[in-house]
């Protein structure tokens, strides 16, 4: 979870059945956790640090990359250098589904359509590949993959309010 007991967020990890809360992140940023990696070791999280020069969009402290930090605490390491939020891993840990941030429109702008709106995208971990899933000019959002990895459920306005899509990760042009 994060909490901004610090100052500002930071990532901590404590047992679902209570207790004293362990923080892993330190960072003057905010963290915010996402997921955590197949073998439960370590924790995926986005956070506006200093960005790799040669990745940077646009200079801005307003676009999260996406970090990993393991949960015996540590040493965090930049995962991707472009903006990348709500990432969450297929249960093989191949596959790691989140939208991209463009641009510094309110986040829940209702109705929102530009070229700054969220897609909806997927990272292979192995081949390094990125794959762009929807293509709706509206927001699409928060995705997260099923049990057996086939589909994955996102929010998106393209019904005209939030509801829940889903699309075949095997054929995501096919599956609309």
């Amino acid at each position: 979870f994060a909490s901004d007991r610090y100052g500002n967020f930071d990532v901590f990890l404590m047992s679902s059945e209570g207790g004293e809360p362990k923080r892993l992140t330190y960072h003057s940023s905010d963290d915010f956790p996402s997921d955590f990696n197949r073998n439960d070791n370590a924790v995926i999280f986005s956070s506006m640090r200093i960005d790799n020069a040669n990745c940077s969009q646009f200079p801005s402290a307003r676009m999260p990359e996406l970090y990993i930090v393991p949960v015996s605490g540590g040493r965090v390491r930049q995962m991707l250098s472009i903006p990348a939020e709500s990432a969450r891993y297929n249960s093989r840990g191949d596959l790691i589904a989140f939208h991209d941030k463009k641009g510094y429109e309110d986040n829940w702008r209702k109705h929102h359509k530009s070229s700054v709106t969220r897609d909806i995208w997927i990272y292979n971990t192995v081949a390094g590949v990125f794959s762009k899933v929807t293509d709706f000019e509206g927001e699409d959002r928060e995705p997260v993959f099923s049990y057996d990895d086939k589909t994955l459920y996102y929010l998106s306005e393209e019904s005209g309010s939030y509801n829940v899509f889903s699309i075949d990760v095997a054929n995501p042009a096919g599956s609309k």
